[in-house]
């Protein structure tokens, strides 16, 4: 007995994570489905991001944006949060939770804009990372949301769960993650890529159970826990 033949469907593999036409098909669509996408955090300047940015970390934006109308109020500027002790900023972000470790950063951060930058955000990579409690992931956003300029992507744990479940990358060490895409992603992309992916993250591509049914990459993702 003759062995049947495969069909095309059968035959059709799935496209390298990383194939160009492909990669271009999940922004088109990322774009189709969030157009107006940006940076969720509230913010009327780069320092102001830049603290709030900071405050993320292990928090919610939501969290950050009750905090920090209040914060800035007090605060207004990197001058106010310069002249106060870690101390006494703390009780001010604790809701926000690792507190003392943020406020140590944040005024050092403000205390370094005044030492070696004139009070203002710089707009280079090299310099930012120079700033306590600025990684590149702060940077980026910074960088990104801020200025313009597209001088990495941001990688949080939406764009770090979301890229691998796409197999835009096969690590999982967010450097590394962040790497991939910018090898694979057109720089003009960058910026728009982090902000569109985790608005994906919060509505659809959620982390214990995705709205597979609801997602129009679907049919060009190639996770292993995909929800039917």
């Amino acid at each position: 007995m003759k062995a049947k033949k495969p069909t095309a469907k059968q035959k059709a593999k799935p496209k390298k994570g990383d194939d160009p036409k492909r990669v271009q098909a999940i922004l088109q669509r990322l774009a189709e489905a969030y157009p107006k996408a940006e940076c969720a955090l509230h913010h009327r300047n780069a320092w102001e991001l830049m603290v709030a940015t900071i405050l993320s970390a292990q928090c919610t934006d939501v969290r950050v944006n009750m905090v920090t109308p209040g914060l800035f109020a007090k605060y207004p500027t990197p001058q106010d949060f310069a002249a106060v002790t870690p101390e006494v900023l703390a009780p001010d972000i604790r809701s926000t939770g690792f507190f003392n470790n943020k406020a140590k950063s944040i005024v050092g951060a403000a205390r370094k804009l005044l030492a070696d930058f004139g009070g203002k955000v710089p707009k280079t990579m090299d310099e930012l990372l120079t700033i306590p409690g600025v990684a590149r992931k702060t940077a980026s956003v910074v960088l990104g949301t801020a200025f313009g300029l597209s001088e990495g992507v941001v990688v949080d744990t939406h764009v770090m769960r979301i890229s691998q479940r796409l197999d835009l990358t096969r690590h999982s060490e967010a450097g590394k993650i962040e790497q991939d895409l910018m090898r694979i992603l057109p720089r003009t992309e960058w910026i728009n890529f982090s902000h569109r992916i985790i608005w994906h993250g919060r509505q659809v591509c959620i982390a214990r159970k995705p709205l597979c049914a609801k997602c129009n990459l679907e049919d060009i993702c190639y996770s292993k826990d995909k929800v039917k």
